[in-house]
Formats: C-alpha cells, structure tokens, sequence
C-alpha cells in the first residue's frame, strides 16, 4: 500500500531552550528507532518527547508523531505543545465519528489516550499502513501487564510504528518484572527476553527471598543486569546526579498509637484472616489481587475504622497527627498535599477542614471538577489539597506547596513515588517535607517496609545503584513481618511454608 505523504511544513522550532541533561538526552536518542525516556519524575520529560518529535517532523521523514497518554494528562499535552511549540494537536477520543476526520486529515501531532488506541485499533493499523508514523507513550507501565488485552493491542500495533518511544519516570512501577511489557513494546524481546514468565520468576521480589540464599542471589543478579541490556536506547538521570539544583526532600515518620475501639477492630480483622489462612489458603501471603483485597481490610481500619464501619464515633489513632501536622503547617503560611488511598478519607478531611478552603481529587470527580480543584490550590485561597494517588499522582505540576502527608499507603510502589514528587520537581524552591503516618506494630510498618524494599529493587534494576550498594541497604524481612503481623508461625523452610502442598 502506497503511504500518502502529506507534508505541511509547519515551524518545527521549539520556542523554550531545554536544560542541558534535556538536551543531552535528545541527542542520544534522536536517531533511534525506538528508545526510552526514564528520566524521574519531575525532571522535563515532556520536553524532551517535544523536541524529539519536532526534530522527527522536520529531519526523519515522519508524517504524524502520535502521543499516547492516560486520559486525565491529554489536555496537559494539549497545553505543552502551546508551552513549547506552534503546533496544533489534534485528539482521537472516544467519539469515533470525529476521530474518522482525525485519522482522514494532514495533522502531523495526533494526542489520545491509551483506551482510544485500544478501541480503534483497526482504524489505527489501517491508519499507520498509509503513513509514516511515529509513536510517544507516556506513562509507559500503563502496558506493564502483558497478559491484558491493552498491552496486546499495543503489541500488534508496535511494528507499524516508523519510531517508537515510551517514557516514564517509574519504569519499575512496582517490581522489576515490570519492565518486560514496556521493553517488548520497542525491540520484541530482543533485549530481556520474549518470555515474560522466566523473566517474572527470575525477578520476582517474593516473600520467599529472606529464607532463601540460592534465589536471593538469583533474584539479585538477574535485577542487577536488566538496565545494562537495555541502556543502548534508554535514558536515565535521577534527582540526585548532580543535573539540576533542587531542594532537598526530608522524610518524616510519625508513629501513633490505635485508639482502644480502633485496636479492637484491627485485632478481629486480623484473627479472621489468621483463621483462613491456617484453613489452607496460604496466598495471602502472596500478592495476589484477592490476597491485597484483604489485606486492604487492615490497612482500611489502621486509617480510619470509618471505612468498614459508619458506626465508628471515636478520634482514631492518625487524625490527632494529621490535626497537629495541619496546623503547624498553616502557622508557617505554607500549603500542604494529603494523600490517602480512600475516597471516604479525602470527603471527610475536605469537609472537617473547610476553614482552610481546603480542595479535592478523587476518581469519582469529573475531569472539569478535579481542573478547578488544581487551579483554586495553584491560584486560589485552598491550601489544603486532599487527594488518592491514583486520581492526581501523574502530570501535575504543584510545587506551590512543599508539604505532603500520606495518611496511608497502599502496596503500589508507583503511586507513593509519584504523588511524593507533585510537590518535589522543576520550579520548586523550598525544601519539600514528607510525612508519613503509621500506626504502631500495624500493617502500616509492613508497608513502610515492603515499600523501602521495593523502591531499592527498583533503584537497582533502574541502574541508579550498583549491586554492592544494593546489598548494603537490602532487607528482605518484610516476608516475616507480614506473617507477624497476621500472628502466624514462621514455619518456613528453604522459602516454603510447611504447610504448602
């Protein structure tokens, strides 16, 4: 089939300079025919991906860079391209009539978002045979799992694509198998593999590697290797590589006690967990979704015994520290990001601390509703912001606070490194300060834990640390708590429970 070849000769030039490391970057990558962009959070990707694709239009016989990104962050990008170019994107969305005349016209930067692609998926292969197209995906982990029919949509797809690159600040989202789908995308398993399965065996961070020697040292020199196979066509720099001056980021643990009705609660959920598991289903231990689900039932009572119960009239064990933090932080005239993982969590808080114009961000609110919430804590008199890291910890740039609480943590090591750095980017010019509340020997310092283990796991197969300086801060022994924590006997041998089959 004949490309059609329709050439509009925009000005491809980029009306802001980039920083030095941004440049740097575009330079390596420029010529490839596929890369990635794994810069962290906070350090300019997006502006990279736009000189990329200018330099593409101009240079590379492109006729369309197609961006692709999740659904709240499209109008973001509508936004750069004003920021940082003269050109003028259009939009593929759920509205296939329109997206027809999008697919039928010269434009040379198309913006959507994952689920489009998905959906159109014929119209777009038929789309990408008559032209030469290139593709960005932003948020890449978004096709993390290979086994969902997202990802394999975007697998049929990838050769047809001229140019491929995917960008993320998290490439290891939560594990370092994470990587595998986002890789397969560019080079088909050349690098790590086409075989998703021994990949997730060998870097599987499992519960079962405090016990196990043999599969420790497995684990650790698989992880150790994975970004050296693939730096040929990526690109990584870190906050603390000396690249950019920025203020530092100070963690702050505050450790309470349950309130009486509260420990009550949290000692039933835990026995009838406990009951359960000794009953045979030792998956629990295991992060599966189901064994999450009910997990998420102590880490729901450990936040605020609300959640599973309506009843619940007493002051639990955080709300007296997030009280105190709020206030210290108003007397410094200074603003402040709350983030929980509960939707219940941010209505209440928004309410209780009206007298602060305090604002909100949840999945539940419409993305005009969640626009003015941003713009009333950027622009406005809110100084509060209440927030799950699910609807708000990507593509927002909100460095006018340096305060941030989580009030709870989930197991998601991406939605605490994201949200964290709203605040710890680019423009920032105070110390950012961060809070974490945890509950004394609760599920909370499992995940305080588990969280650390995951994020050096992650440093190390990101490249950011070498394999000796892995060793020196790795901590496994986040597979016994959890068995603490839910009163079990550690009855563990060679990383087996005895009572397996």
């Amino acid at each position: 089939m004949k490309k059609l070849v329709q050439k509009n000769h925009y000005d491809y030039s980029a009306k802001l300079e980039a920083f030095p490391y941004q440049h740097e970057a575009f330079n390596e990558i420029k010529d490839k025919d596929y890369a990635a962009i794994f810069h962290e959070q906070g350090l300019g990707k997006t502006k990279i991906a736009i000189d990329l694709l200018l330099y593409w239009l101009k240079n590379r016989e492109i006729d369309t860079v197609l961006i692709v990104t999740k659904k709240t962050l499209v109008k973001n990008w509508v936004e750069e391209f004003g920021i940082h170019t003269n050109l003028h994107p259009k939009v593929l969305d759920n509205n296939k009539r329109a997206n027809f005349f999008v697919f039928n016209s010269r434009a040379e930067v198309v913006i959507t978002n994952f689920e489009t692609v998905s959906g159109e998926n014929e119209r777009m292969a038929l789309f990408l045979k008559t032209r030469n197209v290139a593709i960005i995906i932003d948020e890449s982990t978004k096709i993390k799992n290979p086994e969902s029919k997202l990802t394999q949509d975007f697998f049929t797809l990838a050769s047809l694509f001229k140019i491929r690159v995917i960008m993320t600040g998290t490439p290891v989202a939560n594990r370092p198998y994470d990587l595998w789908a986002q890789i397969f995308f560019l080079d088909k398993g050349e690098s790590l593999g086409t075989d998703f399965s021994a990949f997730k065996a060998d870097t599987n961070l499992s519960n079962s590697l405090g016990h196990n020697d043999k599969k420790r040292t497995q684990f650790e020199d698989c992880v150790s290797h994975i970004f050296e196979k693939i730096k040929t066509f990526s690109v990584r720099e870190t906050k603390n590589s000396g690249i950019i001056s920025l203020p530092s980021k100070k963690y702050i643990t505050c450790y309470t006690d349950f309130e009486d009705e509260q420990r009550r609660m949290y000692e039933e959920v835990r026995k009838e967990m406990t009951t359960t598991i000794h009953r045979g289903d030792i998956s629990i231990l295991d992060e599966s979704q189901d064994s999450l689900k009910r997990l998420l039932r102590l880490v729901q009572v450990a936040s605020n015994p609300r959640l599973l119960d309506d009843r619940y009239d007493s002051i639990s064990g955080k709300e007296q520290i997030l009280d105190d933090l709020i206030h210290d932080i108003m007397q410094r005239n200074e603003k402040v990001i709350v983030w929980s993982c509960f939707t219940e969590n941010i209505d209440i808080f928004c309410r209780k601390y009206k007298q602060y114009c305090a604002v909100k961000i949840t999945g539940k609110m419409a993305v005009e509703d969640r626009g003015r919430s941003v713009d009333c804590f950027k622009h406005g008199e809110a100084k509060i912001l209440f927030a799950t890291p699910q609807s708000a910890k990507e593509g927002l740039t909100l460095t006018v606070a340096n305060n941030c609480i989580f009030y709870d943590r989930g197991f998601n090591l991406d939605d605490y490194l994201q949200a964290q750095d709203r605040i710890h980017r680019i423009s920032q010019k105070k110390q950012c300060n961060i809070y974490n509340l945890l509950i004394s020997e609760s599920i909370d310092v499992w995940i305080d834990k588990l969280l650390k283990a995951k994020q050096n796991a992650a440093f190390l197969a990101q490249g950011d640390i070498t394999l000796c300086e892995y060793q020196d801060v790795a901590d496994y022994s986040f597979g016994d708590m959890v068995r603490e924590i839910l009163n079990l006997e550690n009855n563990i041998v060679n990383g087996k429970d005895k009572n397996s089959k």
